[in-house]
């Protein structure tokens, strides 16, 4: 089949992909298959303990082969009468490793026990009315049968998926057969292999890959060679089925041990494979990541003014540079902007945005929400803030260099709103604040830190006089560098958060833990986070420790899409305990605080149970980069809102 016929099976989903076990093989997700073989050489107890490590490690499929041997090789051949020493050895162990037809059977329902796809290869067509006896759901053909079309038919009849072996074969044999399944619209895939025990690597030709997508659209690696290297290669070549021998020993006698995979290596490939799968992506348009917007942001480029500018000033060259941080215009609209008349003022090394590429701008109202609502605010713009809108609130959002200001310098006399605290994440030398660290030096380092933003709460009560205990928003901590924590240690972090609790002053303010999304962003990597994460957790130590949330909805919304759960169902169990909101949309697992609409919520429906679960609670917009251009994301976000909350 040439090219063309190879892509118009690869546009009907029903001739390319197959299902196996609970699995559609050619959907994205590698099918990674333990090819136990004859590597359990005849022992029925080795072939169950094979079954339990290829469980542990992650495999999909274990598989083993049968065959009669009168009905494989000639009557003389058996008999030893002048054949080669090669033969002679494969035969005897063969007759020494063969498992029996109710073995077989066993280990098929074990298989089931441990979750995990029992799969045989028939070398024959009694083999093949044994296993469909068995209701084995599909068949791997070996290499050495990819020419045998009689079976090739008996196997066609059944209706089951194939997966078929190349080595040994040219490409013309190869089209041979697959014309002949073709002809008999049998689903299957093409695995590559080099049929060496082990394969030189510079036999292996990784690149007919390539040629073979062109025979047939689903193709996969069975693989002879020496460690995981070439293996994990062919998943970033397409590879949907990855195939490797396992063995307990590969010092074991036996012609598959010395190219089969111990179990830790075994291990250590499909984890390879589950990473390369996440890196690949689905091959849509090029999506800048969260962790590369963070250092966009900081490291990029921007057009700003070169001298401050009036409004109605007809932009020329010499009123534009090129400065970070890349928090404004990207430079590349630099010839569009030259020309434009500016709508507003700008001061020396403000930033252009590309609002200014626009004939309006869009600026704050009255907005009207049936709960109390505000906008996030840094000491250095609240007055900016303070003058355009006249929302229920400001949330102070601090970083470890706010703590170090006075608020006379930016506020003055009283003000008839609310106010809220958003505590850093980070103190000074970049370290992540934690009251839950099991290093007690750095957990108390965050307590004294924490203490700090307590008391810069309770002096900041004196500038709004109707928040008697204002709240203040925490990331409380738990997180790790280069994996989750195991489920048996999550309690330990409670509880020394819990202790932290007790350790610190709170009296006039509420300190209310965010909700967290499984992978936080900081300083432009990602990091693991442990607690606050899960809804169960969430409300049993709410509760215990007698705390309210915020409920971050972006945040939750990446833990939902992550662990797979019901994003609304979460929501109406961790509403009765949220004092606060974060509104923002999500998308995917890392796709953080987009503006509203532009993700995966329903807001309308997120809004129904918010009304009925925590209706007293407040919010603020909180949109990556909201603030940019006078606010312009959260206005956005706040038109978006009005109505749904």
């Amino acid at each position: 089949m040439d090219r063309a016929r190879a892509q118009e099976r690869t546009k009907n989903p029903k001739l390319m992909n197959i299902t196996l076990g609970n699995q559609d093989v050619g959907s994205g997700r590698v099918y990674v298959i333990a090819e136990i073989g004859n590597n359990h050489n005849g022992s029925f107890e080795r072939a169950r303990q094979m079954i339990d490590l290829a469980a542990d490690m992650g495999a999909d499929c274990a598989k083993f082969q049968m065959r009669q041997l009168d009905e494989v090789y000639r009557k003389r051949t058996l008999r030893k009468d002048g054949e080669d020493l090669g033969t002679e050895y494969v035969l005897d162990l063969l007759r020494r490793f063969e498992l029996s037809t109710e073995q077989h059977k066993q280990l098929a329902d074990y298989c089931s026990s441990k979750g995990i796809l029992y799969l045989c290869t028939p070398w024959d067509k009694n083999s093949v009315d044994v296993l469909e006896d068995m209701g084995v759901p599909a068949y791997k053909v070996a290499s050495a049968d990819l020419t045998n079309l009689p079976l090739l038919d008996k196997l066609a009849s059944t209706g089951k998926p194939l997966i078929l072996s190349t080595g040994m074969s040219s490409r013309a044999e190869v089209q041979i057969t697959v014309d002949f399944l073709n002809h008999r619209n049998v689903k299957f895939v093409l695995l590559h292999c080099n049929s060496t025990y082990p394969a030189p690597l510079h036999d292996i030709q990784l690149r007919w890959m390539d040629q073979l997508r062109d025979i047939h659209p689903l193709i996969g690696y069975s693989g002879h060679e020496r460690g995981s290297a070439v293996s994990l290669a062919s998943v970033a070549l397409g590879a949907c089925i990855v195939e490797r021998h396992f063995t307990l020993d590969r010092t074991m006698e036996g012609p598959d041990h010395a190219a089969s995979l111990e179990h830790l290596e075994f291990k250590r490939l499909i984890d390879g494979i589950r990473e390369i799968e996440l890196a690949l992506g689905d091959g849509g348009d090029r999506r800048i990541s969260q962790g590369e917007m963070i250092n966009r942001e900081n490291l990029g480029k921007s057009l700003v003014a070169a001298v401050a500018l009036s409004k109605g000033t007809f932009i020329r060259p010499e009123h534009v540079q090129v400065r970070s941080p890349g928090q404004g215009l990207s430079p590349q609209h630099y010839e569009k902007l030259l020309g434009r008349t500016l709508r507003h003022d700008l001061n020396e090394e403000d930033f252009f945005y590309p609002s200014d590429l626009k004939d309006e701008r869009i600026e704050p109202r009255s907005y009207l929400f049936s709960r109390p609502w505000g906008v996030p605010v840094r000491y250095h713009d609240f007055k900016e803030y303070k003058e355009r809108i006249q929302p229920d609130l400001f949330e102070f959002h601090l970083s470890y260099s706010d703590m170090e200001l006075r608020p006379d310098d930016f506020l003055a006399g009283t003000y008839q709103c609310g106010f809220v605290v958003h505590a850093p994440e980070l103190f000074a030398g970049s370290r992540l604040m934690d009251l839950a660290s099991p290093d007690e030096v750095y957990r108390m380092e965050s307590v004294r830190e924490t203490q700090r933003v307590i008391n810069i709460t309770r002096d900041l009560k004196r500038f709004f006089p109707r928040t008697p205990r204002p709240m203040i928003v925490a990331n409380i901590g738990g997180f790790t560098m280069d994996a989750p924590l195991p489920a048996s240690v999550i309690t330990a972090y409670y509880e020394r958060f819990a202790k932290s609790l007790t350790e610190l002053d709170m009296d006039g303010v509420e300190l209310i833990p965010q909700t967290m999304a499984p992978f936080p962003w900081h300083f432009g990597g990602q990091r693991y986070q442990n607690i606050f994460v899960k809804i169960d957790e969430i409300v049993k130590w709410s509760n215990k420790l007698q705390l309210r949330m915020c409920f971050d909805i972006s945040h939750t919304r990446l833990t939902c899409n992550h662990f797979g759960i019901d994003f609304y169902d979460f929501a109406k169990r961790i509403a009765p305990v949220s004092a606060h909101l974060h509104l923002g949309d999500a998308q995917g697992i890392n796709g953080e605080g987009l503006q509203i609409g532009d993700g995966d919520i329903d807001f309308t429906r997120l809004g129904e149970i918010l009304k009925t679960g925590c209706p007293d609670a407040s919010f603020i917009p909180e949109i990556w980069q909201g603030h940019k251009n006078g606010g312009e994301g959260f206005w956005t976000a706040l038109e978006k809102l009005e109505g749904t909350l």
